[in-house]
């Protein structure tokens, strides 16, 4: 849900608007003029201003020009609302930092998805902008865990790594391969929390260390609970080790019942456990691990997502 400013003279048309963007599960702050929606700006705080240019007391042009200067309204989206007749003012509009229009007269769909796109690129560029300082506290939480476990020294990056390059030929948008970014580097947090005599045991893990071993991707999640800017990660630390079957933890979850995070993020993981040396296994050739991954397509993996990430694989095998 966004908080969004709209201001609009017509009564019937900012009725209107207002009705569509509310059913579509926005807080709405509607307005006749732009002098009114300015003077409540800064209380509103929104997410995105939707504004007719012709009004009385203080028109679009005045209105966006005003919220520009404003330390809050320096990056607000906002979208125009104007007549076809009105398109000889697209090129002042620009000059004072508009970031979209929509044409008069437009449909609840046209409306909607304007709307979904400006938001998008709003949340896209603040993930852009805030990354380089979330990345410096999530690597360290990341070396914090390959520090206390001698068999898994960079596992995190190589896992980031295929996470990335299966994200992009997934197609995902540039928002989630931010947060793919921070929840692969964060996928085993929770391994802060199992003691050392367990990380590193070089023989078989008893039911109780396993069971202890197995409480980490929980205490991961928890961890990130209360941690704002990564709290979109948490699919990608606590769903990591289910399985396309359900026969997974920590919740048992099977086919699309898994958050699509888990399920790339559980291809990924085994790859690299398997091409790795662990305590408990030598690392085993790519080719024989891509054809264990094949296998499990459909129970321990997502089928289609699995296929991908093994011809992926497969072509730079090839290209080598």
């Amino acid at each position: 849900m966004a908080r969004i400013l709209l201001t609009e003279d017509e009564d019937s048309l900012r009725l209107m608007t207002r009705t569509v963007l509310e059913i579509a599960g926005h807080q709405v702050f509607a307005y006749p003029n732009g002098q009114l929606a300015l003077d409540d700006f800064e209380r509103v705080e929104p997410d995105l201003v939707v504004s007719d240019i012709s009004m009385p007391v203080l028109d679009g042009f005045g209105l966006l020009d005003a919220v520009r200067k404003l330390n809050l309204g320096a990056v607000v989206p906002f979208l125009f609302l104007t007549a076809r007749s009105e398109r000889e003012d697209v090129r002042l509009a620009r000059t004072l930092g508009v970031d979209d229009y929509l044409f008069k007269p437009y449909d609840a769909d046209e409306l909607i998805e304007a709307v979904r796109v400006r938001l998008q690129r709003r949340r896209a560029i603040e993930l852009f902008e805030s990354r380089q300082a979330h990345i410096q506290t999530i690597t360290m939480l990341a070396n914090l865990v390959e520090a206390r476990d001698a068999y898994t020294r960079g596992h995190v990056e190589r896992v980031q790594l295929l996470a990335m390059e299966l994200g992009n030929a997934l197609g995902w948008p540039p928002e989630a391969m931010v947060i793919l970014e921070y929840g692969s580097l964060l996928h085993d947090v929770g391994k802060l929390s199992v003691p050392d005599s367990i990380l590193n045991k070089p023989s078989e893990l008893t039911p109780d260390e396993f069971a202890i071993m197995r409480s980490h991707p929980v205490i991961g999640a928890k961890i990130l609970e209360d941690i704002v800017h990564l709290r979109a990660a948490i699919p990608y630390i606590r769903s990591h080790h289910e399985r396309w079957d359900g026969t997974g933890y920590p919740d048992g979850l099977a086919e699309y019942d898994i958050p699509v995070q888990g399920r790339l993020m559980a291809i990924v993981d085994v790859f690299d456990a398997l091409t790795s040396e662990r305590s408990y296994h030598k690392n085993l050739p790519v080719r024989q691990v891509l054809q264990a991954l094949s296998d499990g397509a459909g129970k321990h993996f997502d089928p289609e997502m699995v296929k991908i990430f093994v011809a992926l694989q497969l072509a730079k095998l090839q290209d080598a």
